[in-house]
């Protein structure tokens, strides 16, 4: 993990806290392109109507309508928590080529509970070509903190 890696993990824990307060699930999502923060988004599937407006989801959505197709292609996508196999597959078509996480989707259960989807981010993406690199969990008690969990 470097300090860059750190940084942006903050932003999307500081973002679900955000969604939290709004009444949504405690999830955020930044973008990161040539070293710099291009997008922060979070969860807004409760105050949006929209059982797809995962944190991830949103991110891609937004910055790409502002910014441009081309934002997200060869981006990192830093997530507070573990990416469901949705959000998985909208980074994968968007472009993404790395994808850093906070909490695990184990503590993502833990916090939540609730239906899931059980293959984790890495097993959705381990054969995809182009290959997407899928890091974490780190600063996994940051993260499971951002979910209300106590630190492991």
């Amino acid at each position: 993990m470097t300090p860059d890696d750190a940084t942006y993990l903050r932003a999307t824990f500081a973002a679900a806290r955000e969604a939290a307060a709004a009444g949504n699930m405690p999830f955020g999502a930044a973008l990161v392109k040539a070293g710099q923060l291009r997008w922060l988004a979070r969860n807004n599937q409760v105050t949006s109507g929209d059982c797809t407006g995962h944190a991830e989801v949103v991110l891609v959505r937004e910055a790409r309508a502002a910014l441009g197709a081309d934002i997200t292609q060869g981006a990192t996508v830093y997530a507070s928590g573990e990416p469901c196999a949705m959000c998985a597959g909208a980074m994968f078509w968007a472009g993404i080529t790395r994808v850093v996480y906070g909490a695990s989707t184990p503590d993502i259960g833990e916090a939540l509970g609730g239906p899931s989807l059980p293959p984790r981010c890495a097993e959705v993406l381990a054969q995809a070509q182009p290959a997407v690199q899928v890091d974490g969990p780190m600063l996994q008690d940051e993260g499971r903190a951002a979910l209300g969990l106590p630190p492991r």
